[in-house]
């Protein structure tokens, strides 16, 4: 305990008006004292004592204390005055036991002194138990760390000014690793829709609030919902477990909330929420195994934040997802008196705090265009100017947590200002991820659009700590990681900016049409153009809820946001160096690219820049694919551009990626290293290199310092203590692996964990600078982009390591189409380009990574027709000066060049030569290609067309005759006829012409007589002669001498030479322009804006000419290099594997494309193979690569193979693609080899099989050719091998193959697989088995055995796989593949020949079958089986045996005080269990596929398995040498068994319901070949738990039925019966294996009780056969056998049994020993195994599991013994005898007509679930003083298990459900006291809750009856628990206290004298006893009650209300009233009778 006695405070400072109402708050731990509040005072005195409970744990040496002194506010939050920390150590340590604190003085919130003190007394009582930490400064870490989740660590110390996030962190330690584990658990998940199974299991709930309530719990996941069922009582029992399927995206499942709410069924609707627990499934899913596991969860009420608990939910959460196993849920046996407070789960809301995620938005720019201007433009029909740019309505949103807020809408404003602030309140530490950020444009008819979304992550923007200190919490070296240290603190609240966020989504050009790309601008897919960016800040205050959600930004912080606007010109340029694998040649192609809005070329927002390059016409490669020609000009593309100086964050992210990229590729080595199998020293040199290089890096490399920067924002400071303490924390721990490492490969899976640590270390959340977009465009269109991070390029002065990866360098980029469904199958280009980004400052630094010279011109296009004479006449519409486009006038004096250049030159012509298409440039050899054509009339003769000669697209071209060979050229060969093409046997194709085309579409081979048009194509090869060096200049022809170009259309396609048909000419002119002051290269970014535009009168009027064609006009910039380097390029092919199948035959006919810039070739077509070998070399002999060849050897280009399946019919079809670097020798004599190496081939973006391939450029020295290496040997024509080196060593290797059978082969083209055959391929090697000649009589083949010899590389990374194919011998010769199978290592089948092992051997079932004499074996058990067997059934059953084997002491009653065996429990299947090798010893089992389905999908179709192993080991080359000894021999009988198999199931546990109601009715059915077993008569109603307890036998014959399958089926009465889940079992594995499967071996040799032993042969012949099979001699028993010796060991009996009990099952000491031995021999024990169900319509999750076995028994050998008892237990019938003896002190309800105060008591009570079953008292009427005497007794009959101590009830939870479900509830009594009331509704007076089990001692006397005994501490000392059973006891009596609820708390509502008793069955009818006072009343006989004669009912007792009540109270009234009565009547008669006796007297008439 820690009390903190706050005394008074002095000094505290005046508020402008009055003083102060000061109060005092304490915090420790997260938990929160404060004192009363005193009105105006300024020296306040409090005198209070706070107390914290430390839950029985000591002290930690690092606590502390935080006091803080507020102002308190009745309206409003309190007003924070002053804190300060008191450090706790002295009292940890123990040195004082308490801390008087005097005069400590108060701070401000910035640490300045406010002139108060306080003083304060701190006194620690350390518990009982706890051991002080004497001199331990970081003891209390392990604490703060692993803490359970009640340790928080949240502190106030901001006094509700909101710690804005700067300041240390705030979020509970163990969330701090939590972040950390989060990212490790959830990337394992494919990020596409799967299944997911939520079980939620409610247990109980505790301590609910209210009066006689009837709690109902709700469950809610994912828009599904369930309830459990209502039960009554403030602690109810529910134990119901739900089931919620979802198939989803995992991160938008991680989002969902899991929502459990209770309500109290009673009451009204409206009212009826009693509380509620939130938390999101993300949560669930970091948990440890993605389970929460029996944990309390504490309630609260969602609409009231601060309001204390609403009672406690015990729950269970799992989140089961593809391939997990659903974790085990253990029911401790102490649960029932588990502590809440030490198993809580904390819920988000009550005790972690409300915190305000406040989000300023304050401005937005370059939105794009959303709407369409047709408004605008009636506008400005009538003079309105308005600018089209500003055509949209932004608003910003933001999600976060289910919450949504926005931002008012600014109309028309591309660049709004909204300067508002949205607060979004949630619970801190959120359990979401990521705040959602969109921008939409607001439309007031149709929905909104999205602009662009972005995310803010709050893991990125917030920092757990745990990463750093989760790495060192246990080293003794690094100080471990402190709670508030302030400084060296880590962890920090989400923090972010003030800071730009850029937006990605569609292109940015408007349209009126719906936007294809319109799901980019949601955040979904990557987003392939600029969309604006949004400046932002975020910060985090952990105080109350905000007033307003939406509010507007105070000036100042709109002040201080400016800062962070501060811009910066940037300069980026891009030198294209090549453009190749284009696939489609079409129309011309530019490339753009931008930055922002910078250099769109589309966007009207910027100055015109030279974004663009030319447009070229792609040329053909010679093999496959087109390139763009631009030779030695390289097209270059300048951007300026302006954005804010964020360096410090960049250079940052650069330098950690530096690292990491160091170290990744050093890893990959290691990785290659082991994989190849290195010696230890050279794996550990390259360790070591890894190691060394990484501590360098680190210690070199430092993160750039942040003071002085302008635009410092706190996350950038935070980020920067993380990465310090985290690269820090890295190095310490490599120096100590180099140190420490013991096992070089075990440090792989740390070093991969620091590389995951850097990457993430270098995402950089506030990265404002936009990502560079290159698009490539297609005349006007954009066809594919790629977006790359500007970091990556971006220059640096800092140092060369924070330079981006790529800046200046030349870097390969395949480009991408925009949201492309095909996942990168086609790439539309590659580009080689070289980046460089910097300020412009710094532009000089430029001339030193640019290459080539760099020139600059302005150009246009004369144009000029032909109308009988070349003019410009006829040119309709197009200028005589225009641009490249032909659209734009331009004129030459128009041209200004921009500011800052003049020009050099003046206008000369300059034919353009890439749009020229000159298609053998860059070759070595070259077909030229030329068609003839010929036409006729219909039914005519073939005469020479018009057009005899043209190209393939029908242009004019020469004659044959007339080509000449170009220089340096030289002929290869005549013109010949291609013929092999779709041509008839001249080469002729033919065709239909119809007008007004000239020539036809398409094309046929075979000529009809309709036919007008033929022609055939002749081709001619022609190769280099001469070095290329002088290509350059000499062009084959110049073309037209005035540098004309002509077309015969105004298009694209223009020649050199003037042909008849052309109409049109054109010819370009430029002009250079120099910088004015010279300097370099970096002049180019001097150039902004267009050269000038024709704007003449009469285009005045067009305004939106201009606009249109902005920018259209910048000047071109190239690179040109004076010299080209000529390479030799070597790429070796050697073979690929696990390809995907494409062909309906299971296979793919392969081939691959090899593209290197822009030369490609292609390898041979290799037929029917998934595992191709190609062994080709294909040599590039002359590639001219442009640039400096030491830049080439820095990063080379690289090598990209496409594989294709070749069809016959239709089109190839793409397998994938794989990206190899070359080896690059800038010297031909270097001796340094390629390495053949596995690259991955990716296919849609999944990995789609491994090509291995090296490659080699040699840069060739001109002069010197001799020195390229060897040309390899050629195989076959021109096919190059891979040559020796290079190639894999080979050696001579055998391949024996056991082929076992075939099994569940399904039809193939829908015939039945009948006769099959096998054919292996390994190596180029093939073999095919015999024929099975029946597959249904016997599946096996008839011999068993093949063998290869083949050439197997000796390193094991390269063998090639083994291919199995399987044949099925169809009528009419036909042998199609119905199946293959691909087993790709061969590690596991590699074996030494020399050492026999039993393995090669047979299964000793088998053995023993061989062996059996043809008589039955019969096993007599001795006949004496001893008397004390029956009474022993009574204790011990099959069920003990099962108990005692899981550890389940109550349930397993004597059985381990018996010493008998129990079993082995395996919590898998039997075959997955790791030491039995999944039961495949003797063959393994191999899945058969086929190739694509019918309907296409990529999934390869199971179609059966094969059974079968192999052995590989090497041979000796020398043919002398004698060959080892075959491994597969004395095979068994492969022929059909005859078996009896027996399956026990004995329970199963987390089914899935399968009826509304969550539950299910399973029954078992099991199938085995065609027989099948239902047991659906004995169906379990409403259960999801089943206990079946059941054994079926079945016989079969092995190996046709080897497939057991064991269902659980749902019983429906009126539907049909659903499959919940099944289980395969293959039984032929487990009769096979020499493990003995097939029947468990137990503990003992029994021969009687429940252990009989079950086999059919004694354990001596199972050891004999044993040793027969490893070829070991007979085992020998001596003395009895008391001793046996077994494989040359000496064993006795002793040694076993030595400790144990000798039972009377037992059996002879022979057979027991052999037992004891064969359990030595790693033989399967007796067992239980553990199956999973799986279904159909969720085949990857878990639907439930079973316990069972199975036991497989060959008919031929004999008889087994008896099967197994697993009948269920049945419960127990008690009574349980309650008597109410008296009730004292119950409050008195009524109030009598006579004013009195009394009750009308009586009492009632019930078990929980027998609520049919409630017994009440008599009344016991006016009772005046509580009192009640009863003498009453209940008899509650229950059914109970005491084994699991639950009562078992059975009834119908509705009229109309046809069957009574079992309830399993803990046995309770409740007892309720009530008050009658004849003529309104009982009151309800007081209620006592009594459990059984563990029941609550009574007190003796009234007087010491109080609510306190219900209370008991759980932390003292008690009875066990055993003793405070009833069950136990039988009988107590004595008082207990009865509570009802006031006010909200529990206060006594009377006390009960109770005897409470248990009977069981048999004693009842010994000592029976009536119910009330009925006979038999008797044990103990009951009087009539004792009452007082006031007790009665005053209705149906007159005489007795007239004397008790009439005349007790009103008795000297009723005196009274008859004296008088009396006297008046006296009076009366005296009145009455006066006058007759006055006259009587007067007259005296006697007289």
């Amino acid at each position: 305990m820690l009390r903190v006695v706050v005394e008074s405070a002095k000094g505290l400072p005046k508020k402008k008006v009055g003083s102060p109402d000061p109060i005092a708050f304490v915090l420790f731990k997260g938990e929160k004292k404060k004192t009363k509040s005193i009105s105006n005072e300024l020296n306040p005195v409090w005198n209070e004592v706070l107390e914290f409970d430390l839950k029985g744990t000591a002290l930690e040496s690092n606590s502390c204390i935080d006091v803080i002194v507020k102002d308190y506010e009745s309206l409003g939050k309190d007003k924070f005055l002053g804190s300060t920390k008191i450090s706790l150590k002295d009292l940890a340590t123990g040195q004082v036991t308490s801390l008087p604190s005097k005069d400590v003085p108060l701070v401000s919130e910035s640490g300045q002194n406010i002139g108060a003190t306080i003083n304060l007394v701190v006194a620690y009582d350390p518990p009982r138990n706890a051991a002080l930490n004497q001199n331990d400064p970081e003891a209390g870490d392990a604490t703060v760390d692993a803490g359970d989740e009640g340790d928080e660590t949240i502190t106030d110390t901001d006094g509700g000014q909101g710690n804005s996030a700067g300041g240390p962190s705030s979020q509970p330690a163990n969330l701090r690793q939590k972040m950390a584990r989060r990212e490790q658990s959830r990337h394992k998940l494919a990020n596409k829709p799967q299944d997911f199974q939520i079980r939620v299991r409610i247990i109980e709930a505790r301590q609910l609030p209210g009066n006689n309530i009837k709690p109902v719990v709700k469950a809610s996941v994912c828009e599904q919902t369930h309830r459990t069922r209502i039960k009554m009582g403030n602690n109810p029992f529910f134990d119901e477990m739900f089931f919620y399927n979802a198939h989803m995206l995992p991160s938008d499942l991680f989002d969902q909330y899991i929502v459990i709410r209770v309500y109290n069924s009673f009451s009204l609707r409206a009212d009826s929420l009693m509380g509620e627990f939130k938390l999101d499934i993300g949560y669930v899913y970091d948990e440890p195994a993605h389970c929460i596991m029996r944990k309390w969860l504490l309630l609260n009420d969602p609409d009231d934040s601060s309001s204390a608990g609403k009672g406690y939910l015990k729950a269970s959460i799992f989140i089961v997802g593809t391939g997990d196993d659903p974790p085990v849920e253990k029911r401790e046996h102490n649960d029932d008196q588990d502590d809440i407070e030490s198993n809580l789960l904390l819920p988000a809301g009550v005790t972690l705090r409300w915190a305000t995620l406040s989000l300023k938005v304050f401005r937005a720019e370059d939105i794009p265009q959303m709407d369409d201007a047709f408004i605008q433009s009636v506008k400005e029909l009538f003079g309105r100017e308005e600018n089209k740019k500003n055509l949209v309505d932004p608003f910003l949103e933001a999600r976060f947590a289910g919450k949504k807020l926005r931002t008012q809408v600014i109309e028309k404003n591309a660049n709004p200002e909204w300067n508002q602030v949205l607060n979004l309140q949630v619970k801190f530490p959120s359990m979401c991820e990521r705040i959602r950020l969109t921008v939409f444009d607001w439309d007031r008819l149709t929905g909104n659009d999205a602009i662009g979304t972005t995310y803010l992550n709050l893991a990125k923007i917030a920092s757990s700590g745990g990463e750093v200190e989760e790495e060192h919490a246990g080293n003794g070296e690094i100080p471990s990681y402190e709670v508030n240290t302030g400084e060296s603190e880590v962890g920090f609240l989400p923090v972010f900016g003030p800071c730009y966020i850029n937006l990605y989504g569609s292109p940015r050009e408007f349209t009126g049409l719906p936007d294809p790309y319109d799901d980019l601008n949601f955040g979904k897919g990557e987003g392939v153009a600029y969309r604006g960016r949004i400046l932002v800040e975020l910060s985090t205050k952990l105080k109350g809820k905000e007033d307003k959600t939406v509010d507007s930004i105070s000036s100042d912080d709109i002040l201080v946001a400016q800062k962070y606007q501060r811009r910066r010109k940037y300069c980026l340029c891009a030198v294209f160096h090549s453009a190749s694998m284009i696939q489609e040649p079409g129309a011309p192609i530019q490339f753009e690219v931008s930055i922002g809005n910078y250099g769109n070329k589309l966007d009207a927002t910027c100055k015109p820049l030279a974004s663009t390059t030319q447009y070229s016409c792609a040329v053909f490669d010679g093999n496959h694919y087109y390139y763009l020609p631009w030779a030695d000009t390289k097209p270059v593309v300048v951007v300026t551009s302006f954005w804010e100086d964020i360096s410090h964050r960049l250079d940052a992210v650069n330098i950690i990626l530096y690292i990491a990229h160091n170290l990744q590729s050093n890893l990959e080595a290691f990785k290659v290293a082991i994989l190849a199998k290195v010696t230890d020293k050279q794996l550990a040199e390259l360790w070591l290199k890894l190691l060394n290089q990484l501590i360098e890096d680190l210690e070199s490399c430092p993160t750039p310092e942040l003071e002085g920067r302008l635009n410092l924002t706190s996350l950038d400071i935070q980020l920067k203590k993380l990465r310090v303490s985290t690269l820090t924390n890295i190095r310490e721990r490599a120096r100590r692996m180099r140190d420490e490492a013991r096992e070089i490969k075990d440090t792989l899976a740390d070093i991969e964990a620091w590389l995951d640590k850097l990457k993430i270390l270098a995402e950089e959340p506030q990265n404002s600078m936009p990502d560079v977009i290159i698009w490539m465009l297609r005349g006007d269109k954009r066809m594919a982009y790629s977006r790359i991070p500007a970091h990556q390029v971006l220059y640096s002065t800092y140092s060369e390591q924070a330079c981006g990866q790529h800046c200046g360098k030349t870097q390969t980029v395949f480009m991408k189409y925009p949201l492309d469904k095909n996942k990168g199958l086609k790439v539309p280009v590659q580009i080689r380009v070289n980046m460089w980004l910097g300020l412009s400052a710094h532009q000089k630094k430029f001339n030193t990574f640019s290459e080539g010279t760099f020139s600059v011109f302005a150009e246009m296009y004369e144009n000029q027709a032909k109308v009988l004479k070349w003019g410009t006449a006829g040119l309709m519409g197009h200028h005589k000066y225009s641009d490249v486009t032909g659209k734009l006038k331009l004129k030459q004096q128009y041209f200004m060049p921009p500011r800052g250049w003049e020009w050099e030159d003046d206008w000369f012509v300059d034919p353009e030569k890439a749009l020229l298409t000159e298609a053998d440039a860059g070759h070595t050899e070259f077909m030229d290609e030329v068609f003839q054509n010929e036409t006729r009339y219909p039914g005519g003769e073939w005469k020479a067309a018009s057009v005899p000669s043209t190209d393939v697209n029908g242009e004019v071209s020469q004659n044959p005759a007339e080509f000449d060979c170009p220089p340096g050229w030289i002929w290869e060969d005549e013109w010949t006829v291609d013929d092999n093409r779709a041509v008839d046997d001249q080469g002729w194709e033919y065709g239909v012409t119809i007008p007004p085309d000239e020539k036809p579409r398409s094309w046929v081979p075979a000529e009809k007589v309709y036919h007008v048009h033929r022609r055939r194509r002749l081709v001619r090869p022609r190769k280099r002669a001469a070095p290329p060096s002088g290509a350059a200049t000499e062009r084959r022809d110049q073309g037209d001498p005035e540098g004309w170009e002509f077309s015969s259309l105004i298009g694209w396609k223009f020649h050199r030479k003037e042909r008849s048909s052309d109409t049109f000419r054109r010819r370009r002119w430029r002009r250079k322009m120099g910088p004015e002051d010279l300097l370099g290269a970096a002049a180019i970014f001097q150039l902004e804006g267009a050269l000038g535009i024709d704007t003449d009168n009469e285009e005045k009027g067009s305004k939106g000419d201009a606009t249109k064609m902005f920018g259209a006009n910048t000047p071109t910039v190239s690179c040109s290099f004076s010299k080209s380097y000529v390479y030799h390029l070597r790429v070796y092919v050697y073979q690929a594997r696990n390809l995907v199948s494409m062909d309906k035959d299971s296979f793919s006919d392969p081939y691959a494309h090899i593209s290197f810039l822009h030369v490609s070739k292609t390898t041979e077509k290799l037929s029917a193979t998934l595992n191709p070998t190609w062994d080709q070399t294909l040599i590039f002999s002359d590639v001219a690569i442009y640039g400096d060849p030491q830049n080439i050897a820095h990063c080379p280009p690289d090598v990209v193979f496409e594989f294709y399946d070749h069809d016959q019919v239709g089109k190839d079809e793409m397998l994938g693609r794989s990206v190899c670097a070359p080896l690059v020798k800038l010297n031909p004599g270097m001796d340094q080899k390629p390495k053949l190496l596995w690259h991955p081939i990716t296919h849609k973006g999944e990995r789609a099989g491994e090509a291995l391939v090296a490659a080699e450029l040699i840069l060739k020295d001109r002069l010197n050719e001799s020195e390229l290496p060897l040309v390899p040997p050629k195989r076959t024509g021109n096919i190059y091998m891979v040559p020796q080196g290079i190639r894999p060593i080979v050696q001579l290797t055998a391949v024996e193959i056991l082929v076992w059978g075939l099994r569940n082969m399904k039809t193939y083209q829908l015939a039945p697989v009948t006769s099959p055959s096998l054919v292996v391929e390994c190596g180029g090697q093939r073999v095919e088995s015999a024929v099975i000649t029946n597959m249904k009589k016997s599946p096996n083949f008839p011999s068993s055995v093949l063998f290869i010899k083949v050439l197997l590389p000796k390193d094991e990374m390269y063998t090639p796989p083994i291919v199995l194919k399987v044949i099925d011998h169809r009528p009419f010769g036909r042998k199609p593949v119905v199946g293959q199978c691909t087993i790709t290592s061969l590690e596991q089948f590699r074996c030494d020949p020399n050492v026999i092992t039993a393995e090669g051997a047979m299964s000793s079932k088998m053995a023993l079958m061989m062996s059996a004499p043809t008589s039955h074996v019969s096993i007599n058990m001795d006949e004496n089986r001893p008397l004390m067997e029956t009474q022993e059934k009574e204790t011990v059953d099959w069920w003990s045996k099962f108990y005692a084997s899981i550890g389940d002491q109550e349930r397993c009653g004597l059985y381990f005080q018996k010493g008998y065996d129990t079993l082995k429990v395996y919590d898998c299947e039997l075959e997955n269990v790791p030491e039995f090798k999944g039961l495949t010893d003797f063959c393994s089992t191999f899945k058969l596929q086929q190739g694509k389905n019918e309907n296409g999908d990529d999934d390869p179709s199971m179609v059966g398995e094969f059974k079968g192993s192999f052995k590989v080991y090497p041979l000796s080359d020398d043919p002398g040498v004698t060959p080892p000894p075959r491994q597969f021999r004395e095979l068994p009988d492969s022929g059909p068994q005859e078996c009896l198999v027996r399956i026990y199931v004995v329970r199963a546990w987390d089914l899935q319901p399968k009826d509304n109601s969550g539950k299910c009715d399973p029954y078992i059915k099991i199938s085995l070949g065609k027989k099948t077993i239902d047991d659906r008569d004995n169906y379990l109603p409403n259960t999801t738990n089943p206990i079946f307890g059941k054994m079926f036998e079945m016989t079969c014959f092995l190996p046709q039925d080897k497939d057991l399958k064991i269902s659980v089926y749902d019983y429906d009465l009126l539907t049909r019966d659903e499959k919940v889940g099944e289980t395969v079992v293959d039984l032929e594995n487990r009769f096979l294996s020499r493990h003995n499967s097939y029947c468990g071996l137990p503990q003992s040799y029994c021969i009687s009780g429940i252990n009989q032993w079950r086999d059919q042969l004694k354990p001596s012949q199972i050891l004999d056969n044993l040793a027969r099979l490893k070829g070991l001699s007979k085992p020998r028993t001596e003395d009895n056998g008391a001793s046996l010796t077994y494989s040359g060991k000496q064993y006795t009996l002793a040694q076993f049994e030595g400790n144990k009990e000798i039972h009377q099952h037992l059996g002879p000491a022979r057979e027991r020993i052999c037992l004891h031995v064969l359990r030595e021999q790693g033989l399967v024990p007796e067992h239980i195994e553990t199956r999973t169900l799986y279904s159909t319509f969720q085949p990857t999750l878990s639907q439930g599991r079973l316990h069972m076995w199975v036991d497989v028994f060959p008919k031929s050998i004999g008889l087994p013994g008896p099967p197994f008892d697993i009948t269920p237990r049945k419960p127990k019938k008690h009574f349980l005898r309650v008597v109410i003896w008296n009730t004292t002190e119950v409050t008195l309800d009524e109030t009598s007509i006579t004013g009195e105060h009394m009750s009308d008591i009586y009492v009632k009570g019930w078990m929980p679930g027998m609520e049919h079953d409630k017994q009440k008292t008599d009344v016991h009427y006016r009772s005046l003083d509580g009192d009640g005497n009863f003498n009453w007794r209940f008899v509650f009959e229950f059914d109970y298990l005491p084994a699991e101590q639950l009562c078992l009830v059975s009834k119908k939870e509705h009229f109309w459900s046809l069957d009574k479900t079992e309830f399993r509830i803990p046995p309770k009594l409740i007892v309720q006291i009530w008050d009658n009331d004849k003529f309104s509704p009982d009151d309800y007076l007081g209620v006592l809750e009594l459990d059984l089990c563990n029941l609550v001692p009574p007190a003796k006397t009234p007087e010491k009856c109080s609510l306190e005994m219900m209370n008991v501490d759980m932390g003292a000392p008690r009875k066990s628990e055993f003793a405070k059973s009833l069950f136990a006891q039988h009988s107590v009596r004595g008082w207990w206290p009865c509570s009802i609820e006031q006010e909200g708390k529990k206060v006594l509502g009377g006390k009960v004298e109770m005897t409470v008793e248990i009977v069981r069955e048999a004693d009842a009818d010994e000592k029976p006893a009536g119910k009330g006072r009925e006979e038999p009343n008797m044990n103990p006989k009951l009087d009539p009650p004792n009452r007082p004669e006031t007790s009665f009912f005053w209705f149906t007792n007159p005489c007795k209300t007239m004397k008790f009540i009439v005349w007790r109270r009103f008795r000297c009234l009723f005196i009274g009233l008859i004296i008088l009565f009396i006297v008046l009547l006296f009076v009366a008669i005296l009145l009455y009778s006066l006058p007759n006796y006055v006259s009587m007297k007067i007259v005296r008439p006697l007289s």
